[in-house]
C-alpha cells in the first residue's frame, strides 16, 4: 500500500459540495497517468487513458468507466446563537449518538477547532435519544468573535486523521470513499497498456444522493460501470448474516445492493478474475453505491460495485485493512487489462 499516497487522501477535507482540497490529489494523481484530466461543471473529476492495443474489428475502443466518490459524510454551518454555540446539519447519513464527545473543524475564513459535546448534564443519561436538532457545535469562542471568521453554509468535518491502528489495520473518518479513492488512483498509476478505454472519475456528492455519477456516466456513456466503495463488514453487535464481508479477507464483489443488482456475468468474470490472478475476494451485499447512478444512465450500463470492507462505515473511527486495499487495487488493474475479454465474451 502507498501509505503516504492513502494518508494524504484521508486526511483532506471533503464533505459533499465542498470537495476541492481532495480533488486537487485527484487531479494530481491522474495527470501523471491519463492522457486527459478535466473538471465538470458539477465538481467531478475525470481522468482518461486512451487504448494502447485496441480490439481488431471494432468501431472504437470499449469505455470503461470507474467512480469512486470523494466526498465524506460532513456537517454545514446553519446560525450561531447569542452565546456562541453553532447550529449545524448533517451532510450525509449521520447518526447522531455517533457524533456526540467529538472533535470538529469548521472550515471557515480559516480553519476553527471545536467540539460536539454530550447532550444534557455531563454523566447523565438523557431520557430520549438525540436529534441532529439537539447538537452544538463548542468553539469556546464567543458570537461577534465568531461570526467574524465562520458563516452558514460552511463545511465542517470530524477533527481526526487517518492513522495505523494496529499492525495492518488502518483507522480514519472517511474510509467511506477515501479507501475507494485511494484504490482508483493507485489502480490508475499501476495499470499497464488497456485495449480500452478508461476513464477515472474522481467523482462528488454521492453521499447525498449519487448526484455526481449520474452526469459524470451520461456524459461518458460507458459499455461498462464499475463503482468503487466500501464493502460494509462484520462488526461488534451485528449479527454475522447482516454484513457478509470481513476485513483481512480480500476485496468485495457486490453481488447486489440496496439500489442496484450487479450485472451476473460482469460479477462472475470479476469473481473468476480473482481466482485465476489469486485475488483475495469476498462476494458482498451491501448498501447502495455510484453503480446504481451509471447502471440506469442513458439506455442502461453493465454495472455493479467493488470495494474493500470497511467496518464501522458513518462513524468517526472507520477500519480498513491494508490486505484489503492492496486486493482491491490488484482487482481494478487486472480488469482494466481484461475488460475487452469480458466484452467479447458477451457475444
Amino acid at each position: 500500500m502507498n501509505t503516504e499516497l492513502f494518508q494524504r487522501i484521508g486526511n483532506a477535507p471533503g464533505v459533499p459540495g465542498f470537495e476541492e482540497t481532495a480533488q486537487e490529489i485527484a487531479v494530481e494523481v491522474l495527470a501523471g497517468c491519463c492522457n486527459e484530466v478535466k473538471r465538470d461543471p458539477l465538481g467531478n473529476v475525470i481522468g482518461l487513458k486512451k487504448a494502447t492495443r485496441p480490439t481488431p474489428g471494432q468501431e472504437r475502443p470499449y469505455r470503461l468507466m470507474f467512480a469512486a466518490h470523494m466526498d465524506e459524510i460532513g456537517m454545514m454551518v446553519k446560525h450561531i446563537n447569542d452565546k456562541g454555540y453553532i447550529h449545524f446539519i448533517k451532510v450525509g447519513g449521520i447518526v447522531p449518538t455517533a457524533i456526540q464527545s467529538q472533535r470538529v473543524i469548521i472550515h471557515g475564513k480559516k480553519p476553527i477547532r471545536g467540539v460536539i459535546p454530550v447532550r444534557g448534564q455531563c454523566g447523565e443519561e438523557p431520557k430520549t435519544p438525540a436529534a441532529i436538532e439537539d447538537l452544538l457545535i463548542d468553539t469556546g469562542l464567543p458570537k461577534k468573535e465568531l461570526e467574524k471568521l465562520v458563516s452558514p453554509g460552511d463545511p465542517v468535518t470530524f477533527d481526526s486523521d487517518t492513522a495505523v491502528l494496529n499492525g495492518k489495520v488502518w483507522v480514519g473518518r472517511n474510509f467511506d470513499n477515501r479507501v475507494g479513492a485511494y484504490c482508483l488512483l493507485q489502480a490508475m498509476r499501476e495499470v499497464g497498456p488497456t485495449a480500452v478505454d478508461v476513464y477515472a472519475v474522481s467523482n462528488v456528492q454521492e453521499e447525498v444522493g449519487l448526484r455526481g455519477a449520474r452526469p459524470a456516466a451520461f456524459g461518458i456513456a460507458p459499455d461498462i460501470g464499475i463503482a468503487i466503495d466500501g464493502s460494509m463488514t462484520r462488526m461488534a453487535h451485528v449479527a454475522d448474516y447482516v454484513n457478509l464481508c470481513e476485513l483481512g479477507k480480500g476485496t468485495g464483489i457486490y453481488v447486489a445492493d440496496n439500489l442496484t443488482i450487479g450485472h451476473p456475468r460482469l460479477v462472475r468474470y470479476l469473481c473468476n478474475l480473482c481466482e485465476t490472478k489469486k485475488i483475495p475476494y469476498q462476494r458482498n451485499i451491501g448498501g447502495g453505491t455510484d453503480a446504481s447512478a451509471i447502471q440506469q444512465s442513458r439506455a442502461g450500463v453493465i454495472a455493479t460495485t467493488i470495494g474493500a470492507p470497511v467496518r464501522y462505515m458513518h462513524s468517526t473511527v472507520q477500519l480498513c485493512h491494508a490486505d484489503d486495499v492492496d486486493a482491491t487495487v490488484a482487482l481494478l488493474v487486472a480488469f482494466m487489462e481484461n475488460a475487452h475479454k469480458f466484452m467479447a465474451s458477451l457475444k
